[in-house]
């Protein structure tokens, strides 16, 4: 019974203040207290390209930690809109007391990602998910690994071998990151570091677009790369993130050698449409604000119901991972179809693919 009390105590209050979740109210007095929501503080900014920002956060007592290759999701309030998007930790994985560190890299399409190069300030507090992701670094640490990065890909795979050196792991780490040039290169001073004071650890630092001056390599991954940079290919895990070429290439070199077991890399394969809960009743109207369109809610994913009424929103995996089909959701409530969770706020960004209405929305699309 006793055991209960806190659950029970927290359906009572949040009972008592509906429609409002306790966290809206609390967030009035100080954002980093919260009921139930995850959130960060920023207790660290550095911006070590032109085009990127380094972020240290220090997130609320929900914060479990995360494993090395993982990624969160950060959520941000632009213009009185709340975005959200992945980005992976850099640091060495850590439990529920450690801090988080992320490098965002400034796309020129990249809304949410040029807000933050330009304005992340010490002091901002953000949201948070828990950590997810199959993409890690096994418990069973591999014996010889190589890292292979390309861009902002480089964070998951910098979380996996800083996380092997703080373990003072022996066995053979290469790691190689491919970058547009040495301007674009965020952690350019700690990946030479690395190779100088670890010496199971060899960094090499290939620029795709302009040479440097007694580069052994340059361009993009090619078999001559891997065959001169990695001993013993038979002997070692691989480790990819970064554009879906260098991912393709650097599987395709082992896939012929026999070895397409021993490479592990992001991979989002789009499902099958989300059907409708049989059990859950359908209702209401689905309105598209910018298009002056609407249309009765059958129960899909509002991405599945724009493409009905003959819209094109902008969507990637289909999945709800990439958040490329987000849109303001100005009114109404939405079931996430993977985890049943509903939202009711208003004016934030949700993603498409992976949100049904219940009942009345609108959305800005």
């Amino acid at each position: 019974m006793f055991e209960r009390f806190p659950a029970l105590f927290g359906s009572v209050i949040e009972a008592a203040l509906a429609p409002h979740p306790v966290d809206r109210y609390l967030e009035l007095v100080d954002p980093m207290i919260t009921w139930s929501d995850l959130r960060a503080k920023v207790v660290e900014v550095r911006r070590p390209t032109p085009r990127a920002v380094t972020l240290v956060l220090a997130p609320t007592r929900q914060w479990t930690g995360f494993r090395a290759g993982q990624y969160i999701q950060l959520s941000t309030v632009i213009n009185g809109v709340r975005h959200t998007r992945c980005f992976s930790p850099a640091n060495a994985e850590s439990g529920r007391d450690g801090r988080v560190e992320l490098t965002i890299t400034a796309h020129d399409d990249g809304f949410v990602s040029r807000h933050l190069r330009d304005n992340a300030k010490v002091g901002d507090v953000v949201g948070l998910t828990p950590a997810t992701g199959d993409f890690v670094l096994p418990e069973q640490r591999p014996r010889n690994a190589v890292f292979i990065s390309g861009g902002s890909g480089v964070t998951p795979v910098l979380s996996m071998l800083r996380t092997l050196v703080a373990e003072r792991h022996t066995g053979r780490m290469t790691f190689i990151h491919y970058a547009a040039s040495p301007d674009d290169v965020a952690y350019a001073a700690e990946l030479v570091d690395l190779d100088r004071l670890h010496d199971a650890v060899t960094v090499h630092t290939i620029h795709t677009r302009h040479a440097v001056d007694g580069a052994r390599h340059s361009g993009h991954l090619t078999d001559e790369h891997l065959t001169d940079l990695v001993p013993d290919l038979a002997d070692v895990e691989v480790f990819v993130c970064g554009p879906a070429g260098l991912m393709d290439a650097a599987r395709e070199f082992f896939d012929v050698r026999g070895l397409g077991d021993r490479v592990h890399s992001e991979a989002f394969t789009a499902p099958a449409s989300f059907a409708p809960d049989p059990d859950e009743p359908v209702s209401g109207t689905l309105r598209f604000a910018s298009s002056k369109t609407e249309s009765d809610n059958d129960g899909r994913t509002i991405l599945e119901q724009a493409e009905a009424a003959g819209l094109t929103p902008e969507f990637g995996c289909r999945m709800g991972i990439c958040f490329s089909c987000t849109a303001p959701k100005k009114s109404g409530c939405t079931r996430n179809v993977l985890t049943g969770e509903m939202d009711t706020e208003s004016d934030k960004h949700i993603q498409l693919c992976i949100s049904a209405p219940v009942g009345d929305v609108e959305i800005d699309i």
